[in-house]
């Protein structure tokens, strides 16, 4: 058993709360997919196949040790969405000076394609709501609005928000563009056929699934999460409410024991 000092909290995880998951769930169920805390005296975090996490204790799951040097709250900020963002840059494949559009770029995911497109050597614009634009900017990117009125031309949009805004992202990809969707929070996918992205010369990108290696790398990779929020265990209720509500920033994290 895992003695849990921090628990994940994904958006996946409010939409499945309130009904609207995208699969099913046997009740009663204990929300949480990832942790991090204690296994034998390590530091570790752990993945939990879909639940369990919001718990003092946790078992079972895909566990790694946490690298030396990398705080444990960290670690619990990179466990699901670094091995996404390095999935997703992965299938990308960034060339230096590309011109790369990051819808919901101040969330957890968001922060850190923005920082490994940087690395890349791409120009970075991020889409955000406007308080949100300081995240954005402290970390290197160029700040806009989700309307999108002067993002310029891109080369890859990575859209972590779908409906009319990655409709919007996908009207400015340049002829050759790319685009991958990996998240839906505005409540729907992007509604754009590989017909339509075709006759646009625009590649739908499909990033695959994530694996063990890709958790690994993102433990070991230097980058730095943003930790927007921390919640009490017991304020569950009021940490969903606040990522429903689109008040948060980076991630956030349900402090159970802590550190």
């Amino acid at each position: 058993m895992i003695d849990v000092a921090y628990a994940n909290i994904t958006f996946v995880e409010t939409q499945i709360r309130a009904g609207n998951g995208p699969f099913p769930v046997n009740l009663p169920m204990i929300p949480g997919n990832g942790v991090g805390g204690w296994l034998d005296g390590r530091r570790v975090v752990a993945s939990l196949n879909g639940s369990g996490g919001y718990a003092e204790q946790a078992a079972g799951g895909e566990v790694f040790e946490v690298p030396d040097g990398l705080a444990l709250d960290d670690a619990v900020a990179l466990l699901a969405d670094g091995r996404t963002a390095t999935l997703l840059t992965d299938a990308a494949a960034i060339q230096p000076g590309e011109r790369v559009l990051i819808l919901a770029a101040a969330g957890g995911v968001g922060t850190l394609l923005t920082q490994l497109a940087l690395r890349a050597g791409a120009e970075v614009t991020g889409a955000a709501s406007h308080f949100k634009h300081d995240v954005v900017t402290s970390l290197g990117a160029t700040a806009t609005n989700y309307e999108l009125k002067r993002p310029g031309r891109s080369s890859l949009v990575f859209d972590g928000v779908g409906g009319e805004v990655a409709r919007r992202a996908f009207e400015a990809l340049e002829p050759g563009g790319r685009m991958l969707s990996y998240g839906l929070a505005s409540g729907a996918w992007a509604d754009i056929s590989a017909e339509e992205a075709g006759a646009r010369d625009v590649t739908l990108v499909r990033a695959g699934r994530p694996t063990r290696e890709h958790t690994e790398r993102a433990l070991r990779s230097g980058l730095r999460p943003v930790i927007g929020q921390r919640f009490a265990l017991e304020e569950a209720a009021a940490a969903h409410a606040a990522i429903e509500a689109r008040a948060t920033t980076g991630k956030t994290l349900l402090v159970v024991q802590g550190e």
